[in-house]
Parts: structure tokens; C-alpha cells; sequence
């Protein structure tokens, strides 16, 4: 029996200070609207560092100590394991900056549902502010995608 896989590691990070999260306005039509910052971590990089690339070129925010605080995962259409580390943290400077990726921008907590936000990001955040529940699981069940909060 094999037990390894082909997959494709992401990260996701929530930066907040106290009531606000800092969101992005994704513009890629593959999956749009409001979520956290974030990218593909690169062949040979640690996922803490690749979480505070994907930051800093998303928002010209510099991070420290991000937390891994869940994950998200489905199998893709060409069967490889996709994963999303989810991170956050309280700890950064810089100055904002938005990039290709999207507008970023602080709003408060209570108002993320004001936003069009991107498919499923509302149960996503649900992981990234509970410490009962760490993840966001999607199967296929008789052809049907289905998912899971664990």
C-alpha cells in the first residue's frame, strides 16, 4: 500500500488587532471576494516562512509568530491533496499596502458579513476564531462534493 501523495500546500493568514481583521479583495475570478492574505508555499520553504512572503507581498506588512490555527483541505481534480494552513497573528508592521492580488483593508470583525465574501470563507473564519474546531474538510460523496468542520 502507497501512502504518499501528490499535494499542493497554501497558506491563509488572519492578522488582526483587537476588533479589526485586515481582509483582501481578491481579484481572481477563480475564487473572488473577501478573504485573508495568503499564497502557495515554494518547493523547499517552511511554511512559517512562506505565510510571511505571501503577507508581505500581499500587504507590505511584515508578520511575526504566526499560529497555525487549522487547515482546509480537498482532493483536486487531478487527485493531488490541496491544503490551506490556516495562520494568525496579532504581531506585524509596515505599511499597508494593497497588490495584484487584491485590495486589502482593516474592517471590524462584526462586519465581515457586509462583504461579498469569497466561496466558504465564512465557515473558514469560523476555524480561525474557535478553539473547539480546526478543520475545513471537503469530500466527495456520491459524485456530490460535501464538507465538514472538524
Amino acid at each position: 500500500m502507497n501512502r504518499s501523495e501528490n499535494a499542493v500546500f497554501t497558506n491563509m493568514c488572519m492578522i488582526y488587532k483587537d476588533e479589526y481583521i485586515l481582509i483582501q479583495n481578491r481579484r481572481n475570478p477563480n475564487w473572488p471576494g473577501i478573504t485573508f492574505p495568503g499564497g502557495h508555499v515554494e518547493h523547499g520553504e517552511s511554511f512559517v516562512e512562506s505565510v510571511k512572503r505571501e503577507v508581505f507581498e500581499e500587504t507590505g506588512l511584515v508578520i511575526e509568530n504566526p499560529t497555525l490555527c487549522g487547515v482546509k483541505q480537498f482532493q483536486t481534480m487531478q487527485d493531488e491533496r490541496y491544503v490551506v494552513l490556516f495562520f494568525k497573528t496579532d504581531q506585524f508592521k509596515g505599511e499597508l499596502k494593497s497588490s495584484e492580488e487584491g485590495d486589502v483593508f482593516w474592517i471590524k470583525k462584526e462586519d465581515l458579513k457586509k462583504y461579498v465574501l469569497a466561496n466558504d470563507f465564512l465557515e473558514m473564519f469560523s476555524i480561525f476564531e474557535s478553539d473547539k474546531v480546526s478543520e475545513f474538510y471537503y469530500y466527495k460523496e456520491q459524485n456530490n462534493w460535501k464538507k465538514k468542520i472538524l
